[in-house]
């Protein structure tokens, strides 16, 4: 059987091609989707098995088939209208698709709502494509655990090397996706790296927001303090579209109250080839040359794209915190009370209701739930169900005063600056601890193949500047390579 797909379908189309084609009747939502459908079968689930997807909508044609028609009769809704979007397997839907943050503890979880996140992107006209797989747990299962695996959805792999080669967590699935174009976007989120790593080793754009610009609600946790989603494109244009669409104030989140008037519906308005002009950038570079995250020569050749393009690049600025060692508190307590939170409301039919439950159901599986153990839950399940012990508080406190005080808003109050340049993703804690905006970027690729990448960092709601110097930097650069899968050259036809 042979398969015929429309000719306007080719690797890598940007949100504005597709808007584009499907204005001008070239290409609809159905056939779109059928394609990411084809990809998906031939290089994540057979050939290559790159494994970053866990599940697939059942309804997802029926949905591109409905936003087609409606955009015969009434016109788009904008940007996102039919294009597919995979979710992170630790976000809710309300549909045929479970949510289980990769345990098979809750491999028959059927939300009964979709996550705040999700409505947005239904209202906006965007196809759910599915879940995509990821580190188990967001990375709290198990010390050993390698980045990318869950005992539900196994392995995923990095699409630009072999096997071996690191692919980021834990939202390893949502940039694995992105950078193999089973999807136009993704979403995944971030307790501390999950989407900085990923995508800069997955060689995609990655944004972390500020805390609480984007709701929590329907998200299975982490943390209370550090936990966002954010999304995952190809260029920072699709990116920043995205980040448009996940953000608003929602009642059930408090964190999402401070950005009423912080917040943007659209962040392209931040786009502007000439974004670096004037800007002032400082360097922060702790990495070591023996380092794998690390390239001496093409973080400098990042650091001379700046000057070039005309920003003010400050050397060597020091962080006073960045070297203390953080005590880790808050995700230690946080991890148990929101955990054990959200198993506690589970449908009764569900075979865990809290921590305990789920560390005895991992054991009574086996091998089958405990390929890597669960060391990093079972040292917390004696710890209390509220949040008062004072290593908790004082570590509560500290984090905030040393990550942001001390830390990032020091930085750019005694500098001067408008961002922070990071190599790879080696600001990813500071960040995550204050609750501040990162965006990790492409940034050419090692002698081995291996992706590297650059990360904008900034204070409290400064994405639409990130944005800003992250677009400006990619235009100049134009670093990012699309990986070489295996038969990729399939223009139209499935047999």
């Amino acid at each position: 059987m042979v398969i015929k797909f429309n000719k306007f379908l080719r690797e890598e189309l940007t949100i504005q091609e597709i808007q584009a084609g499907m204005e001008d009747g070239i290409i609809t939502s159905k056939e779109l989707i059928m394609y990411y459908l084809h990809r998906i079968a031939k290089y994540d689930q057979d050939c290559l098995k790159i494994n970053s997807v866990l599940e697939i909508n059942p309804d997802a044609v029926f949905i591109a088939e409905s936003l087609d028609q409606e955009r015969n009769v009434k016109g788009s809704r904008g940007p996102l209208h039919g294009i597919p979007v995979l979710l992170k397997d630790n976000i809710e839907t309300n549909d045929s698709m479970h949510t289980s943050a990769g345990t098979i503890a809750l491999e028959n979880h059927i939300s009964e709502r979709d996550a705040f996140l999700v409505e947005q992107l239904r209202n906006a006209g965007a196809v759910i494509l599915g879940k995509t797989n990821m580190t188990e747990l967001a990375n709290a299962m198990s010390s050993e655990m390698w980045a990318g695996y869950s005992a539900r959805g196994g392995q995923v792999k990095n699409p630009y090397g072999d096997g071996n080669l690191f692919v980021g967590g834990s939202s390893s699935g949502s940039a694995v996706a992105v950078a193999a174009n089973f999807t136009v976007l993704s979403v995944g989120t971030e307790t501390d790296a999950s989407i900085l790593s990923p995508a800069i080793q997955n060689s995609v754009v990655g944004i972390k927001p500020t805390v609480g610009l984007i709701s929590r609600t329907g998200i299975i946790p982490f943390t209370y303090s550090q936990d966002t989603a954010g999304p995952f494109a190809r260029n920072v244009t699709d990116a920043a579209i995205l980040l448009g669409a996940l953000t608003g104030v929602d009642t059930l989140d408090p964190a999402t109250l401070k950005s009423d008037g912080q917040s943007l519906q659209d962040y392209t308005i931040y786009l502007n080839t000439n974004g670096l002009k004037g800007a002032r950038i400082g360097v922060f570079n702790l990495a070591s040359n023996e380092s794998d995250e690390y390239d001496a020569e093409l973080f400098n050749s990042a650091i001379q794209t700046l000057g070039e393009e005309g920003a003010m690049v400050i050397q060597d600025i020091e962080i006073p915190s960045f070297h203390r060692e953080w005590s880790w508190g808050v995700p230690i307590y946080e991890l148990k009370h929101s955990l054990d939170n959200y198993l506690s409301k589970l449908p009764p039919q569900q075979p865990v209701h809290s921590f305990r439950e789920l560390i005895e159901f991992n054991k009574s599986l086996g091998e089958k739930a405990l390929k890597y153990g669960q060391d990093n839950l079972e040292k917390r399940k004696h710890l209390p169900n509220t949040l008062r012990n004072p290593e908790y508080l004082n570590a509560r406190l500290e984090d905030l005063y040393f990550s942001q005080e001390q830390g990032i808003d020091y930085a750019i109050n005694k500098y001067n600056l408008d961002a922070i340049l990071f190599p790879s993703y080696i600001g990813s804690t500071i960040c995550a601890k204050a609750g501040y905006p990162s965006i990790a970027i492409p940034a050419g690729y090692m002698k081995s193949g291996k992706p590297f990448g650059i990360t904008f960092a900034g204070s409290v709601f400064s994405e639409g500047i990130l944005i800003k110097f992250a677009y400006a930097f990619e235009q100049a650069t134009k670093h990012r390579k699309n990986p070489c899968l295996i038969g990729k050259n399939d223009g139209g036809f499935m047999e």
